[in-house]
């Protein structure tokens, strides 16, 4: 499984692990919807830049923020949990703090989505395992932006 092989070429270059990247170059052609978990309403924010370049590249990006009903245009939802079951969200991409990210496996499993990805900084190690736990595939410590651009274009 991806998750399972320590890789943090998206973060902080390391030379790449090739099963990796083809499975991330795999994950990232297949899946249409990516719930962005904390994609901010402030421009300055990574996770806003984050969204708004894979929305720009065809995903369906759908905003996970607490407080916010729109971000960048797009309709925003205060959990995993609210977001309508159509589309159905592929992946959720964690981008909150690392203290923040341990509840979301249980929130992405039981939604049905497939991958969680921790973005660098959201890596927590006791959500990885238990999102292995609860049969998600997990990818930690990269950035989906980063990789998208190095192995999808």
């Amino acid at each position: 499984m991806a998750g399972d092989i320590p890789d943090r070429s998206g973060a902080g270059g390391a030379l790449p692990n090739l099963r990796q990247d083809d499975r991330i170059r795999e994950l990232l052609g297949k899946a249409r919807v990516i719930a962005l978990m904390g994609m901010s309403p402030r421009l300055d924010r990574p996770s806003r830049l984050i969204g708004l370049y894979l929305s720009n590249k065809g995903f369906t990006v759908i905003p996970v923020h607490p407080t916010a009903t729109q971000v960048a245009g797009l309709r925003a939802y205060p959990s995993l949990e609210a977001i309508p079951r159509e589309p159905r969200v592929e992946i959720v991409d964690v981008c909150v703090s690392t203290q923040r990210a341990g509840p979301i496996a249980d929130e992405a499993a039981a939604i049905g989505a497939k991958v969680i990805w921790f973005q660098p900084g959201a890596e927590n190690p006791e959500a990885e395992e238990r999102a292995r736990q609860l049969g998600l595939e997990v990818l930690s410590g990269r950035c989906i932006m980063a990789d998208y651009r190095r192995l999808v274009g």
